[in-house]
């Protein structure tokens, strides 16, 4: 019995001893050093640089894990494409009516009381209906309640968490890609302010363009930001986005995308996988 339990007390700490510390194994890895892990299978990465804003060839990396899915992109485009107003009930419809009929004062009588008993009651807090949220509110809330798919980097202190990613095949090979973020692009820094917003008179801006299509440009105040890639079959092409023109849905496509994409100056330019 004394033999046995010896050799149990020998071979106990010897296990110890060749099995790894748990706490050692499961040690996380430094921070950042994700960001320099190979790309997973299916990974979009590009590069850019910016375009006809302030700060023009700022460097911008672009990075994809995932493509939205049919249940993400509903709701986005849902937000762009609201439903017509409800019917007035028939019920409020019929009581009009009364009020017409031969005693219009007894009706308005009806009609007022009732008003009063429920319809006041919406100064309470319980009768008045909130009012809807108008398209571009309600895109904005709905790209805010989307996965993170990916990120763009720029000379920003932080990235920008991509909400919307949608790819599409182009009929000459290229691509069209439209990534959406929850914040606008370079909402704390002047350098990404369109040159369009500047004196039209400043060629020097963006020579290839001119300072007439600059000044064309139709600037807008979203909260988010909308970037359109379009690519051609060797990988390489340009990037425009919404900071110069309106929001709207493809619905060819089924996906939201830039108004007047053709008449749009470019802020990524050189776009490279």
């Amino acid at each position: 019995m004394t033999t046995r339990r010896g050799s149990f007390l020998l071979i106990f700490p010897l296990s110890l001893a060749l099995c790894p510390s748990s706490t050692h194994a499961a040690q996380s890895l430094p921070a950042g050093a994700g960001q320099n892990l190979p790309a997973a299978a299916g990974e979009i990465n590009l590069k850019a640089a910016s375009a006809n804003v302030k700060d023009s060839g700022t460097p911008v990396r672009v990075r994809i894990t995932r493509w939205s899915t049919d249940e993400e992109r509903n709701p986005i485009i849902a937000a762009l494409t609201p439903a017509p107003p409800a019917a007035a009930p028939a019920r409020a419809a019929a009581g009009a009516e009364a009020g017409a009929g031969p005693n219009p004062t007894a009706g308005a009588g009806r009609g007022a009381a009732a008003g009063r008993g429920r319809g006041g009651a919406g100064r309470g807090g319980r009768g008045d209906a909130a009012a809807p949220l108008s398209p571009i509110a309600a895109l904005t809330a709905a790209i805010g309640k989307g996965p993170t798919l990916g990120y763009i980097w720029t000379n920003d202190i932080t990235g920008y968490s991509i909400k919307y990613a949608y790819h599409a095949a182009m009929p000459d090979g290229g691509e069209r890609i439209v990534l959406a973020t929850d914040r606008r692009l370079g909402a704390y820094t002047a350098g990404w302010q369109p040159a369009a917003a500047r004196r039209a008179a400043d060629a020097s801006a963006a020579p290839a363009l001119g300072a007439e299509a600059l000044a064309k440009a139709a600037l807008t105040d979203y909260d988010f930001t909308l970037i359109e890639i379009r690519l051609d079959s060797k990988g390489v092409g340009e990037g425009k986005a919404s900071l110069m023109t309106k929001v709207i849905v493809d619905n060819e496509a089924r996906t939201i995308a830039l108004d007047n994409y053709a008449a749009t100056p470019a802020i990524f330019q050189n776009v490279k996988r």
